[in-house]
């Protein structure tokens, strides 16, 4: 009985959140170790039906980087990195959008299905979601590596209008038709803006933000970030987060969590429970 009655605070606790982002978007940028862990690939797709089912809509934008370099060596070509950022020639841009708009996208969204959801697969260049332009200012020849230019959410919000849950590759296309290998979370967040999405929720590898001391610091102002950037507290891989979370803020996306996707069921406990996990930024 009284793990029932246990189970029955948990909903009640719920409730209010439940209430407060019903029909509400969330845009969650699908990364890190919930992408290659079987049973936190099962969780987040759980995680993912439920909140659908109870009136939210999920937008889920997600990465792949290292099953890409998987893919290349198997074919033959090494990876290459400048700062961070794959160079992206022709044949890397063919195994680009190989891996993350065929297999990895599908796989993503066979989960969801399985769970009962409708999830439906897109790349950027589905109803001309994602216009890109080639990034230049990096000063090295980075192929085709681009960054968002515009957002056309009309394809998003006819989904969203018949109960489909969108799953986004990070790909973009230009004017001219060449395709672009986009940052992740940069797309997460110009989507979740394009939306008018009441949160970003980034899934990460680590606990959240954290201080000088290594300890998680839970809520963030916009203004607080940019001072740990520029004291280089926030570097390294975290940086293109955060800077896609200010972004997100700026354009009038209520908050953005930073949560940590190896802890079971993460999305739930952050959305739907008091304490929550990870870090929100605020504006």
């Amino acid at each position: 009985m009284n793990r029932l009655l246990d189970k029955t605070k948990t909903l009640i606790e719920a409730l209010p959140y439940i209430k407060a982002f019903f029909g509400k978007t969330i845009v969650v940028k699908y990364g890190g170790a919930a992408m290659i862990d079987p049973a936190l690939k099962v969780q987040f797709s759980e995680d993912i039906v439920l909140m659908k089912y109870v009136g939210m809509n999920p937008i889920i934008v997600h990465g792949g980087g290292p099953r890409i370099s998987q893919m290349m060596k198997k074919l033959g070509k090494e990876p290459k990195f400048i700062k961070g950022i794959r160079v992206t020639d022709t044949e890397t841009m063919e195994i680009v959008e190989m891996v993350l708009a065929g297999s990895l996208n599908k796989e993503i969204v066979a989960l969801i299905n399985r769970q009962g959801g409708k999830g439906v697969g897109l790349s950027g260049k589905d109803g001309a979601l994602i216009q890109a332009e080639r990034v230049k200012e990096t000063g090295h020849e980075m192929g085709h590596v681009g960054h968002v230019k515009e957002i056309d959410p009309q394809i998003l919000k006819t989904l969203e209008g018949s109960r489909f849950i969108p799953v986004i590759s990070p790909i973009g296309m230009d004017s001219d038709g060449h395709s672009y290998n986009i940052n992740a979370d940069m797309v997460a967040g110009t989507v979740a803006s394009a939306v008018c999405a009441e949160k970003l929720i980034i899934i990460t590898d680590v606990p959240g933000i954290l201080d000088g001391k290594g300890r998680l610091i839970p809520t963030l102002s916009r203004k607080e970030a940019q001072r740990l950037i520029k004291k280089g507290t926030i570097n390294e891989g975290m940086l293109p987060k955060v800077s896609a979370a200010l972004s997100s803020v700026e354009m009038g996306v209520h908050k953005v969590h930073i949560i940590d996707g190896r802890i079971p069921h993460a999305l739930l406990l952050e959305i739907l429970t008091d304490q929550g996990i990870g870090t929100e930024i605020i504006a």
